[in-house]
């Protein structure tokens, strides 16, 4: 028995091409390798830089978080759960001159506190992914993550490339993926502000709909969040708008292109209760 679940692991990590085992799961897994060109292309797409702290689940060798210091200066954790890539990744950052910027721990992922983190790399299995992904929600608006082959389900991209790797081990297609998503702010709800403007917003991930209230004047309202920032446009009218949600709570209203409108630099604030007070 303990034989064919091995097999049946065995199967399922290499149809899904998975570079980490699940939390808990067997250690004879196969570690699969990130082609050097998707590394390149997930840090890349990400927009890594000095200024950022990246963390990679289920780190393998350590080839993102190396590539990540080496390449674009970046400090960064990888984590994973056997001793022996971590101790690999080790060496291989001392080789590469970059251990004094990076650094690798043997733990699970579902462990591991991801705050303080701008960057988060991932290329595990599906349901992995769809298990961390509240965590990954929950992370400060603007975080980028990034995962190699296998995307979140109904939290769509915000952006896709497709790499060619005629390298590729693993499956029939030479070819890989590369998925980002930019955490969006928690938006959802009433926000008011003077001389009776409102606007009311249901959220879905990064997409949001709902009602642009000013004064006597309704409008319907459709848009995305970008990390901390919301655009939208009011339907009837072909003014666009953005709204920066500030750290002390408040939307800032933003006409685009020009900055300039009858509402531009308005704040509006999340409503106590379900209408907004009296003017």
């Amino acid at each position: 028995m303990r034989a064919l679940q091995r097999a049946a692991v065995l199967a399922l990590a290499l149809c899904f091409g998975a570079a980490q085992a699940q939390p808990g799961g067997d250690e004879e897994v196969p570690f699969i390798t990130t082609p050097d060109r998707v590394t390149l292309a997930m840090l890349q797409l990400a927009g890594v830089g000095p200024a950022d702290n990246l963390i990679d689940l289920g780190s393998g060798d350590g080839r993102i978080v190396i590539t990540a210091a080496k390449r674009f200066g970046a400090r960064g954790l990888g984590v994973d759960l056997v001793p022996d890539l971590v101790a690999r990744s080790e060496a291989s950052a001392r080789q590469a001159g970059v251990a004094d910027r990076t650094r690798f721990r043997v733990q699970d992922l579902f462990e591991t506190d991801l705050a303080g983190f701008s960057v988060v790399t991932m290329y595990l299995l599906p349901e992995v992914n769809l298990k961390l992904r509240p965590r990954l929600l929950a992370l400060p608006p603007g975080t980028r993550v990034v995962s190699h082959d296998w995307d979140m389900g109904d939290w769509a991209a915000d952006r896709t490339l497709t790499v060619d790797v005629p390298e590729k081990a693993i499956g029939h297609e030479k070819r890989s993926r590369v998925h980002l998503w930019v955490v969006p702010a928690p938006l959802q709800g009433l926000w008011c502000g003077p001389g009776g403007v409102s606007l009311q917003l249901a959220q879905q991930f990064q997409r949001v709909s709902g009602t642009l209230q000013l004064g006597d004047e309704q409008r319907a309202v459709t848009g995305r969040i970008d990390g901390a920032r919301l655009h939208w446009l009011a339907a009837g009218s072909d003014q666009a708008w953005q709204a920066l949600a500030g750290s002390d709570g408040a939307l800032q209203l933003q006409a685009v292109p020009s900055g300039a409108g009858p509402q531009a630099g308005q704040r509006l604030r999340r409503a106590a209760g379900r209408s907004c007070p009296a003017s």
